[in-house]
């Protein structure tokens, strides 16, 4: 035995004796180690997988993890933003809680990113920091960080442990709290003292948390006032939001929408919660939405809200949107009803549940004369692009829509990319369409479609990664963990060399000043890059290649496939409402688009 060991033993035994129950010794009585509790507790809680980093104050709880359990699913990040959006991945796509594992100080802060990305998009993780012992906590001591102050205003809620005996119970509060109600993230600070000290194991089969409830059913009354606003109304136009997709109501509302004769219209999160392939669908609203949604939100008579909150990006100018509408508000969270916009009839509920309740109040309806004029709106201006010989990244999104029918995870980063790939991939599946959303982060897309690939069934769908060469290159190293894990990763550039979407506005609105947007100086070359993180690279340059390049990627299966698309520089994302403006200012194409 070394004297690193013995030191290490006498340490554990005096914490252990000190906080052993009366009459008990250290080696008995069925005593864990909090480290040990940890890992007993995340096994009780079901959790499939961590993404994580470990460091000095965590290093009890990974000795544990290999001494107790060498099998324990952990991914080995390269960064803890990545592993964090990786969790956001995995919990989006799956249902299920995330579970991130990082060490104190900028361990934690590493993750403040991921955990403000997951609060805005009401996205269920908890992560786990750690933290220095209790008693220096306050005294600067090496690689303390406020965890808890800092994260404060960005979870839903956030828990220091501070005692042994409540760890176990604490980690079942953290994920009950981050999978009920409307979802987020959960933040558990454990000081390296507590993950050293003993106590006996219980972790409890339920939790109830005084204060902390949320709605289930909808008030019976105002479901009554809702089916009577449907059945007078001639307009209904469905706003589906993410709190869809997160209910698991997909398939409730495209039985009521299809009941009723009513359009629907997605915001970005609610993308693939009604299958964009049926007639009724009038694709994504807002921003940069389609001409018709738009047009169709400003002339509907009584606009559903399911699940949505009214955000500036799908309202642009609020006090003229929807002017003609009467407004029913479906949503779990209280904060979200008549925030933005006042609702005439509001419903606080589970989503799925409120649908299921309304589903038998409702009566088929005649909306022809509604859906003609849509399907007019819908000739005028139809979701289209140049083709002209030039790389285009429209017709690359359509040509991965092609080639999998729409029957693939598609988690697209931020920027130009990420408005192509919601306008030009056709979502029929709900969990489908993966992104930063309220937060809107660079760098999202490649770690979280790692997280996608993690909870994949095998046989699963194909899962695209879709970026800007702005954004990649802001969680590349995450592209190592795919390789090491054989993860088939589609991973999509589109290689315009420029920060394409701050590029458009300085363009359109800044008098073509691209002030520190053009990376073609330090660009490196993404095909060696890809090679050197032993996957496969692939580079097109031309329309007619598209479909090889494509059909070569599908062709790996044991590794990711990095394509490296040289899209034109100049091209723009339209339809555009600009900052500010009314839905009724769209614009649908510049000057040298039309001419």
């Amino acid at each position: 035995m070394n004297i690193a060991t013995k030191v290490l033993e006498r340490a554990t035994e005096s914490r252990t004796s000190k906080n052993a129950p009366k009459g008990e010794s250290h080696t008995g009585g069925g005593l864990l180690t909090g480290a040990e509790i940890f890992i007993r507790s995340l096994e009780a809680e079901g959790v499939e997988i961590v993404f994580g980093y470990p460091g000095g104050a965590v290093i009890g709880i990974y000795d544990t993890m290999h001494r107790l359990n060498p099998t324990f699913k952990h991914v080995l990040v390269r960064h803890e933003q990545g592993g964090t959006h990786a969790a956001e991945g995995y919990a989006k796509s799956t249902g299920k809680v995330g579970t991130v594992l990082v060490t104190s100080g900028p361990g934690a802060t590493n993750c403040v990113t991921g955990i403000a990305d997951a609060y805005m998009d009401s996205i269920p993780i908890v992560v786990f920091t750690g933290q220095v012992p209790t008693k220096l906590i306050g005294n600067d001591a090496f690689q303390e960080c406020d965890t808890i102050g800092v994260t404060r205003s960005i979870t839903k809620h956030s828990f220091l442990v501070r005692d042994v005996n409540d760890l176990a119970a604490t980690i079942k509060k953290a994920y009950y709290i981050a999978r009920t109600g409307r979802p987020g993230p959960v933040v558990v600070d454990l000081p390296k003292d507590v993950l050293m000290a003993t106590a006996p194991f219980h972790y409890p089969a339920s939790i109830a948390i005084r204060g902390y409830s949320f709605a289930q059913k909808g008030n019976k009354n105002q479901l009554q006032i809702a089916s009577d606003m449907i059945r007078a109304s001639k307009k209904p136009l469905f706003y589906v939001g993410g709190g869809a997709i997160i209910a698991d109501a997909a398939e409730v509302l495209t039985r009521v929408a299809r009941r009723i004769n009513a359009p629907v219209t997605t915001t970005l999160h609610g993308l693939g919660a009604f299958p964009e392939n049926d007639s009724l669908s009038v694709g994504m609203l807002g921003m940069h939405g389609t001409w018709y949604a738009n047009k169709a939100v400003q002339n509907t008579d009584l606009l559903i809200a399911v699940g949505a909150r009214f955000d500036d990006r799908v309202t642009g100018k609020i006090e003229a949107w929807a002017p003609h509408a009467k407004i029913i508000h479906i949503d779990i969270d209280p904060a979200c009803i008549s925030k933005n916009v006042p609702a005439d009839c509001p419903i606080l509920g589970d989503v799925k549940l409120v649908l299921e309740q309304l589903e038998p109040l409702v009566e088929p309806k005649d909306t022809s004369e509604w859906l003609k004029q849509i399907d007019v709106w819908k000739a005028e201006c139809p979701m289209s692009f140049k083709s002209d010989g030039k790389l285009r990244p429209q017709e690359i999104i359509r040509a991965l829509r092609d080639k999998t029918g729409g029957h693939a995870t598609v988690v697209t980063d931020v920027g130009q990319n990420q408005m192509w790939g919601a306008q030009f991939f056709t979502y029929v599946h709900p969990r489908t369409h993966i992104t930063s959303g309220g937060l809107g982060t660079m760098g999202f897309s490649l770690p979280a479609a790692m997280g996608v690939a993690f909870g994949q069934k095998p046989g699963g769908l194909p899962v695209i990664s879709i970026n800007g060469d702005g954004g990649v290159l802001m969680n590349i190293q995450e592209l190592g963990v795919a390789a090491a894990h054989k993860l088939p990763l589609k991973v999509v550039i589109l290689n315009n060399s420029y920060l394409g979407m701050v590029r458009q506005w300085q363009e359109l609105f800044h008098e073509e000043r691209y002030s520190h947007t053009d990376l073609t100086p330090t660009n490196p070359d993404f095909v060696k890059l890809a090679e050197a993180f032993n996957c496969v690279g692939l580079r097109c340059e031309r329309p007619e290649d598209i479909q090889s390049t494509i059909d070569a990627a599908w062709e790996v299966t044991d590794r990711p496939v990095v394509m490296d698309f040289k899209v034109i520089m100049e091209e723009k994302v339209f339809p555009m409402v600009p900052s500010g403006a009314t839905t009724d200012e769209m614009i649908t194409a510049s000057a040298e688009d039309i001419n």
